[in-house]
């Protein structure tokens, strides 16, 4: 029996009939004004930010515009199957929660609110490093929903083996190596307002209850937060990785490995060579390299390289189900949203996240049998007319 997304909008519309509306909009290119007015401006700008000028976040939206659904007729879509198999977890649809850090900033119940959520749909919560929630609290609230890690590759070698080990032992199944943020970007929206949540210990939590990062400190977090603060951040930042290090991680990780934030088919390749199980085409939001290509716009070439080799799965910019749809299309195995379930956390915490995935999940579900799609094995280029 496969899921019937769509019937989400239907569950919305009695529930209008008794006065109740949706916590917020629907319309998820419409929830970061509204999440403006309900979060703080140090948060909110946090979330919303973009590295620079804002020109690689603005370049991730266009290079979806450039490609249109072209609709098929009489193709008896009435039911749709979204199912697949990512990085060895079975899912109702081709769609991860992204990993976003120091949710604490946005609502109290941060992490453990948005890993119910996604449990509560089935798709898989990614967890990052720079969690306001530990390792272990979080797979608790996730309970048997899949979850991956995010790694933030730190310095000490101990430090980052006690992590993997920790999230191997909590359930998380597959390991993301974000690989573009060894630093901060240029940020004029913080830096305008001097605001960085991690010197305030927020988004802390994981080194902070790892026995091996606490075994160097000489006082507990508890006792001195301000060195442990400035020790972590000293461990995570300022070193750019190489490829001759990724054994480390396969050496510590018997699951899948991913790489995300590949952009270049190059480096597409010396990924398939390394023998990573996948990789996620990304700029992490536009947050990184202002300037940079649109996300959309390198995942083709990148398939087309490595795609019969690993995983391709793609994020940076997805905000509707048509959004699903053209990257799966152009060859992504599934696509990772991060900013708009943020937003519903920030209105209306587990409520608010659950709500954008299903309106997410309905929306694609819909797009998908009004384009004459049934399967995913139905997407390919001839779907999409460049504009």
């Amino acid at each position: 029996m496969t899921e019937r997304f769509g019937s989400y909008q239907n569950e919305i519309y009695l529930q209008g009939l008794g006065g109740q509306l949706p916590p917020c909009s629907t319309d998820a290119t419409k929830l970061e004004a509204s999440a403006r007015e309900v979060m703080a401006p140090g948060p909110f700008s946090y979330v919303a930010g973009a590295a620079g000028s804002g020109a690689t976040a603005r370049a991730n939206r266009e290079a979806f515009d450039r490609w249109r659904v072209v609709p098929r007729m009489l193709t008896g879509a009435t039911d749709r199957d979204l199912a697949t198999t990512v990085l060895g977890s079975r899912l109702p649809a081709p769609v991860a929660v992204a990993p976003v850090g120091v949710q604490s900033i946005v609502h109290p119940d941060a992490e453990s609110a948005t890993a119910r959520a996604a449990a509560s749909v089935g798709l898989p919560f990614i967890l990052s490093t720079a969690s306001s929630t530990g390792i272990e609290d979080v797979a608790a609230a996730n309970g048997a929903g899949p979850r991956w890690f995010q790694l933030y590759w730190p310095g000490d070698n101990d430090v980052c083996a006690s992590l993997l080990t920790r999230a191997k032992n909590a359930g998380y199944t597959a390991l993301v190596v974000t690989l573009d943020t060894w630093t901060l970007a240029w940020r004029p929206s913080d830096l305008d307002q001097a605001y960085l949540p991690f010197l305030k210990g927020e988004g802390c939590a994981v080194p902070f209850t790892d026995p091996v990062f606490r075994g160097l400190l000489e006082k507990t977090p508890e006792a001195d937060p301000n060195m442990a603060i400035l020790r972590w951040i000293g461990m995570l930042t300022g070193t750019d990785r190489t490829w001759d290090q990724l054994p480390f991680l396969r050496e510590h990780w018997d699951g899948p490995i991913v790489l995300k934030g590949i952009q270049h088919v190059g480096d597409a390749r010396r990924a398939a060579e390394a023998g990573v199980d996948g990789i996620v085409v990304s700029n992490h939001g536009g947050r990184q390299v202002d300037g940079a290509v649109g996300a959309l716009e390198a995942l083709p070439g990148i398939v087309a390289a490595v795609g019969d080799r690993l995983e391709v799965l793609f994020d940076s910019g997805i905000r509707t189900g048509a959004d699903v749809l053209k990257a799966l299309a152009l060859g992504a195995r599934a696509v990772l949203v991060g900013r708009p379930w943020v937003y519903g956390l920030a209105h209306a915490g587990e409520d608010g996240v659950r709500h954008v995935l299903r309106s997410l999940l309905a929306d694609f579900d819909l797009t998908m049998g009004l384009s004459g799609h049934r399967t995913l094995a139905d997407l390919g280029p001839e779907s999409l007319q460049r504009a």
